[in-house]
């Protein structure tokens, strides 16, 4: 194994969609805040639009926001080169039509020693998942009625 992969934290990846009234930025200082901090390393940042005939087509960060509200500057750049025409194509079939998403592969730096120890000690990742936020609310809620009427 690579020293790089053995001092590599966990990767992981999300795709956002937005409203079809466009993104407002809200999240954006908080992504720089997790980057700033050393939580994260952005790896890839794409933006991807989903057109009527169900085409998927790249957004150039600079072209992203016409309406010169977000500054999406401090992303410029951000390609490992990691992605590629499939996965955009596989993160664009979860869009709807005329719709707009961001496609985020990042390092969690937060987990690289820890996976590190364990890498070197042979351990390995068997399975990994998330669970949405969702499922977890859905659940908490559904055993705090049990427990309520049991």
């Amino acid at each position: 194994m690579s020293e790089d992969l053995i001092e590599t934290g966990p990767i992981d990846y999300l795709v956002v969609e937005f409203p079809s009234e466009g993104m407002k930025g809200e999240g954006l200082p908080l992504l720089v805040d997790l980057v700033d901090r050393g939580i994260i390393r952005i790896l890839d940042l794409l933006f991807v639009t989903k057109q009527p005939d169900g085409s998927i087509v790249g957004i150039d960060i600079a072209d992203f926001d016409a309406d010169g509200q977000l500054d999406l500057a401090v992303f410029e750049g951000a390609s490992s080169g990691l992605l590629g025409d499939d996965d955009l194509a596989e993160a664009g079939a979860a869009l709807e039509t005329g719709t707009a998403a961001g496609v985020i592969v990042y390092e969690n730096l937060w987990a690289a020693p820890f996976a590190t120890a364990l890498r070197r000690n042979g351990a390995r990742v068997v399975a990994s998942g998330r669970i949405p936020v969702e499922a977890v609310v859905d659940a908490l809620e559904a055993l705090e009625a049990a427990e309520a009427g049991g």
